[in-house]
């Protein structure tokens, strides 16, 4: 019994080899197991989360210990899960309100042929900071934008492009966008501090590109054939579905007034919902059912209430742009969250994450290195598992407290995960997004890759800031004695058999 009190108490950091054991296992696991064998990712994660588990067990910590620190990371991401939640409602409630289809129709009528190139980036831009997901930016006026594309002779590749330039400044900073949620979360800051943030490398980038697809698009031969009746039809059906008025943009205008006053998220977004949850009864003479089944389940063509008019009729693009939403959307990435998160916690209580990252403290002697560092680690793991979600989460949770450390702000952190995880998603071929984009488009990954400007423009914005100093926030000495988690000295804490 003795003995066992001993092992009980004698803990040890694990050495370098048994830190890397579980990251070298998750990635095994999630190329042979996702990207061979379409296994679940929670399953592949659950897994690595077992061998983090022994590694744990090893080095001298108990269970207790280990699902105490689970529940610290489910606990700081709690918040983020009630605007996950929040989003979901919104989304499903601005439609069925009108709020979002208004905005796409006359989005659509903004289109110039004669700067097709500059309009499909404008466009996608705004459709998806409106409606927060760059893939339904892309499944709607993106297919539209390359079918005119197609007639006016313009390259499809560079269009292709330009649509997913606009469609992922959408998605990177969009408070409705599920990666602008989960990147701040992961790094300890807010969203609307997040976003802000985000502005310098987002700004830059967005210049370069409206400069060069207006030049790309001056400079092509441009016909005037264009045979615009996809679009036309689309059009015409939305403004039959629903009733259009300028008060419909009330939801919209609730969530941005609410951001810029920096009032408490969560509940500018309720009441964002309640606005659009009367708007649908008003003006779209929808029933109170079939606003709680969009809160709930989400848009669906059912909801709505058209006299004389045919649903079978209607366009398959609408179907791609209108049905989503609701609470129920948002339970895959909770899902996928919450495991990850236990990963983590295992990561973090087991002593690996804090041998790692104090191995890169003694390898990063810079902020620009810590940048360049955290830049590559997020596109890496991007082009080796492919999956959105955990190339925002793990090196999130891995940089964390080393941004900490180095008196860094965690919006210099949630930034970067942007930079190089979101955007930098439908440049790898074999992601979902990587095959959601080309397919839809009609164009292949490498064809559209160097046109695609944004996408990689923020990675080298944010390297220029690292290494100049310039767009890094620093914490200030008190939210730096705030802050600060470490257990341990940074140099002390590495083991000496490492």
């Amino acid at each position: 019994m003795g003995k066992k009190t001993k092992k009980h108490v004698e803990k040890r950091l694990p050495k370098f080899w048994e830190a890397m054991i579980p990251l070298v296992a998750l990635v095994v696991l999630l190329v042979y197991g996702k990207g061979v064998k379409n296994y679940s990712v929670e399953a592949l994660l659950i897994i690595a989360a077992v061998i983090a588990a022994i590694i744990g067990r090893r080095t001298g910590h108990t269970w207790e210990e280990m699902e105490q620190e689970i529940g610290n990371k489910i606990k700081s991401a709690f918040g983020a899960i009630m605007i996950l939640l929040a989003v979901g409602m919104i989304i499903g409630s601005w439609i069925l309100s009108g709020c979002i289809p208004m905005m796409i129709y006359y989005g659509v009528k903004i289109i110039n042929p004669h700067m097709l190139l500059t309009t499909a980036f404008i466009v996608c831009a705004v459709i998806s900071v409106v409606t927060g997901t760059s893939w339904g930016s892309v499944g709607t006026m993106g297919v539209a934008i390359m079918g005119i594309a197609g007639a006016l002779g313009v390259s499809l590749p560079v269009a292709a492009g330009a649509v997913l330039s606009g469609a992922y400044f959408g998605d990177k900073i969009s408070p409705l966008s599920d990666t602008t949620n989960l990147a701040p979360m992961v790094s300890g800051c807010t969203l609307y501090e997040h976003i802000k943030h985000q502005m310098w490398t987002i700004v830059p980038p967005t210049v370069i590109c409206l400069v060069a697809y207006t030049i790309l698009g001056m400079s092509g031969k441009v016909s005037n054939a264009v045979n615009a009746e996809g679009v036309d039809i689309m059009m015409g059906q939305l403004d039959t579905l629903f009733n259009f008025n300028i008060l419909l943009l009330l939801p919209a205008v609730i969530v941005l007034g609410g951001s810029l006053m920096r009032l408490p998220t969560t509940p500018i977004m309720v009441v964002s919902v309640a606005v659009a949850s009367v708007e649908s009864m008003i003006f779209q003479h929808a029933a109170l059912g079939d606003v709680l089944s969009a809160m709930i389940n989400g848009f669906n063509l059912d909801l709505l209430h058209v006299p004389g008019f045919d649903m079978a009729a209607i366009v398959p693009e609408i179907n791609t742009l209108l049905v989503r939403g609701g609470l129920s959307s948002m339970m895959s990435t909770i899902q996928l969250l919450m495991v990850a998160l236990t990963f983590a916690g295992m990561l973090v209580a087991s002593g690996c994450t804090e041998v790692l990252l104090n191995k890169l403290l003694l390898c990063v002697k810079s902020t620009g290195g810590l940048i360049a560092s955290t830049l590559f680690a997020t596109a890496g793991l991007a082009f080796t598992v492919g999956a959105t979600y955990l190339t925002i989460i793990l090196p999130g949770e891995l940089f964390r407290d080393v941004y900490k450390k180095r008196g860094l702000a965690p919006e210099n952190l949630s930034r970067s995960l942007e930079d190089a995880g979101t955007v930098i998603m439908p440049l790898v071929p074999w992601s979902t997004s990587g095959v959601f984009m080309s397919s839809t488009l009609g164009v292949s990954v490498m064809a559209y890759l160097p046109w695609a400007f944004l996408c990689y423009l923020c990675i080298v914005f944010a390297l220029i800031y690292g290494f100049t100093g310039i767009g890094i926030k620093r914490l200030s000495p008190g939210e730096m004695e705030d802050q600060t988690e470490a257990k341990v000295d940074v140099v002390q804490a590495v083991p000496k058999e490492a």
